[in-house]
């Protein structure tokens, strides 16, 4: 490329980092995902690397930030809040390590602090005499944003110090952040108010940081991070561990991961530790952050012109990405819902090459905005299915088209429809529609349903695709001939697969109801459908008035029951299952008679006389509820092996506690508890 072209590139490559550090930090409306960013400043270093005199001070490169929020008054740091430089390979931080070490003299021995690099909003606290009287924003590394009204609404910043022995002026720094169940909950908050979501938690911290009145953020689940200190007394720290743990005894929250470590290879040990559990985290994280850990050292190593010498951020795999929408398809449902899925060209994701996304529902489609050919940010995060969270509207083409919707089910050609009120469209064809029969069975089958063992997804589907069964009621006429000639069914198999089928025919009621998939009826639904109504025959029979009397069944819920009931097929389907012998028990204990009758169970770790889901239904079928957390208002916890939170949460609270020998002793009636 020639000078000229470099050049122009050069002068391209900052407009666009300008124009996105504004919408990201200030409009808090990020138009591309971090990972491209980060492409796009790393491209502008090696430029500016390669040709030092084009150097300027208004690069993106010499800053940290951008400018602050006008609405907000303005905070001068003294000490400028710094950002870090980041590195994306091994080898990369090998030559961190290689250049520390070539500052310092030969021989000299350092430590690593390491942690996680939370993904949130950089800020700064002011103690005075202990008590807080400041917040603010990174802002420009120089000049951020007074938030004091905000962070004090956030319950893991202390608004007096404990204990003692801090200085008189303390500036305490760290990444205030939202955990990601209360980005979720965030989040579907919003679409059920029909209001703007958040792309990620770090977007939900930003907005929620930066919002005029303080009472919206005191609403937010915010918490806050400390990563580093700045005190008026020198020398009150000799390292960056020791003074996170002074920061802990004073009543901060610091990260339970910090580590620290001998040399750049327990780094990486580190670094690979954490990226494997970096799903199972409350919190996301975006890398780990590594700082020399002796101060003295980090004074005799420095800075450079935006960042430290002593720390380096080594960045995870990007979980958002950039790619284009190709198509979108309908899928159907177990219960008829229509998903849009979006069709993409297939990008490196989180870990893996994604090339499907969800689309939620119509509204969410209506909300991006999305149409065939645009640029879309995909996140996946976790065990969360991908799903598209923007439209990058400055990148949309002459050629993008409309996504039709539509009017048919793409797999029986029946009607769609779209209650009032709803997000989703649903097929009409119920159990004549392939998708849902096939669904439906693997519910039927599923270990909370009928619990027919061995009788997996695939298995389902074959069975399905050889026209060996159409209902839930044909898998109870099978036989080993037709089910040997399977694909990996030998005849032991065939064999294994009729005896759990002979098994589940002796069930319950509550299983029966919950496995024959009608809306919005789950197991608990169920149960108490069951107990309320005694007989199926009842329940088919009941009104409106009569289901609102069950617990946990309202005029929703009530509607499906109905509907399920006074469809034909739906009928025909039962009367064959009880023709080919699935029954159940039909006694009952009046309920002034049910022993538990008014308390409140929990069941924790692992039992060896039954399984959790059996021991659930023996307690329910005295009266017991059984709740899935304990509380104050819990009677009794069951812990059996390896019992974890649930145990410790019981004992904190002075809740009864039985071993599985207990439990067994209630459920033979040798125990009143």
């Amino acid at each position: 490329m020639s000078d000229s072209s470099l050049r122009a590139r050069l002068e391209a490559l900052r407009k666009q980092l300008h124009e996105h550090s504004y919408r990201y930090y200030v409009l808090d409306e990020p138009s591309i995902p971090d990972v491209e960013y980060d492409r796009l400043f790393r491209e502008l270093q090696d430029i500016e690397r390669e040709h030092p005199e084009w150097r300027s001070d208004d690069s993106p490169t010499q800053r940290v930030g951008a400018e602050p929020l006008s609405s907000f008054s303005q905070v001068r740091h003294e000490t400028p809040m710094l950002s870090l430089d980041n590195v994306f390979s091994e080898q990369e931080l090998r030559d961190f390590d290689r250049r520390v070490r070539g500052r310092l003299d030969d021989g000299q021995a350092f430590h690593y602090a390491c942690e996680p690099k939370l993904d949130g909003i950089a800020v700064s606290l002011l103690y005075v005499d202990g008590v807080l009287v400041r917040g603010a924003t990174r802002g420009d590394g120089r000049v951020g944003e007074d938030i004091t009204h905000n962070v004090r609404t956030v319950d893991s910043i202390p608004l007096k110090l404990q204990g003692e022995g801090w200085p008189v002026e303390l500036e305490v720094r760290g990444e205030i952040y939202m955990p990601r169940q209360g980005f979720e909950a965030l989040n579907m908050r919003a679409r059920e108010e029909g209001s703007k979501t958040f792309v990620n938690p770090r977007n939900a911290a930003a907005g929620s940081l930066r919002q005029l009145d303080s009472r919206i953020t005191a609403s937010r689940p915010l918490e806050m991070c400390c990563y580093g200190v700045v005190a008026s007394d020198d020398g009150l720290f000799s390292s960056h561990s020791g003074a996170l743990a002074q920061l802990k005894r004073w009543g901060f929250l610091t990260s339970v991961e910090l580590a620290v470590v001998d040399d750049i290879e327990a780094c990486l040990a580190y670094y690979e530790q954490l990226l494997s559990r970096r799903d199972q985290l409350a919190y996301d994280i975006d890398g780990i952050v590594f700082k020399v850990d002796e101060l003295a050292l980090q004074e005799q190593l420095g800075f450079v012109s935006r960042a430290p010498r002593w720390a380096i951020a080594h960045k995870f795999p990007a979980q958002e990405e950039v790619t284009t929408l190709r198509d979108v398809e309908f899928q159907v449902g177990r219960t008829g819902a229509v998903t849009p899925v979006a069709k993409l060209e297939p990008v490196f994701v989180g870990g893996v090459t994604v090339s499907n996304a969800t689309l939620h529902n119509l509204d969410e489609i209506e909300r991006l905005g999305v149409k065939l050919g645009d640029t879309v940010i995909v996140r996946r995060a976790g065990d969360v299915i991908p799903q598209v969270v923007q439209v990058v509207t400055e990148r949309r083409g002459d050629d993008v088209r409309d996504i039709v919707i539509p009017s048919c089910c793409p797999v029986c050609e029946s009607p769609l429809e779209r209650a009032p009120g709803e997000a989703v469209l649903r097929c009409t064809g119920g159990l004549v529609c392939a998708a849902q029969r096939k669904e439906g069975i693997k519910h039927f089958a599923s270990r909370k349903a009928m619990d027919i063992d061995g009788l997996g997804d695939k298995l389902v589907e074959q069975m399905v695709e050889a026209g060996l069964i159409d209902s839930v009621a044909d898998l109870f006429r099978l036989e080993q001939a037709q089910l040997s000639g399977l694909e990996r069914m030998g005849e032991k198999s065939a064999q294994n697969l009729l005896d759990a089928l002979s098994k589940a025919r002796n069930t319950t009621l509550p299983r029966f109801l919950f496995a024959l998939g009608i809306r919005e009826v789950g197991e608990a639904t169920a149960s108490n459908l069951a107990k309320h109504f005694v007989s199926l025959e009842a329940l088919m029979a009941a009104d409106e008035e009569q289901l609102l009397a069950v617990d946990d069944v309202g005029p929703i819920v009530a509607s499906h029951i109905r509907s399920f009931f006074a469809t034909d097929h739906n009928r025909e389907i039962i009367r064959q299952l009880r023709e080919q012998g699935v029954h159940w028990p039909e006694e009952r204990i009046e309920e002034g008679e049910q022993p538990m009758a008014g308390q409140t169970w929990v069941l924790t770790g692992n039992l060896e006389s039954m399984t959790r889901s059996e021991a659930k239904e023996k307690l329910q079928a005295l009266g017991a509820k059984v709740a899935g957390s304990v509380s104050a208002k819990t009677d009794c916890v069951a812990a059996g092996a390896n019992a974890g939170s649930k145990l410790k949460k019981a004992e904190e609270l002075g809740v009864k506690v039985i071993d599985e020998g207990g439990l067994l002793a209630v459920l033979s009636g040798q125990d009143k508890t």
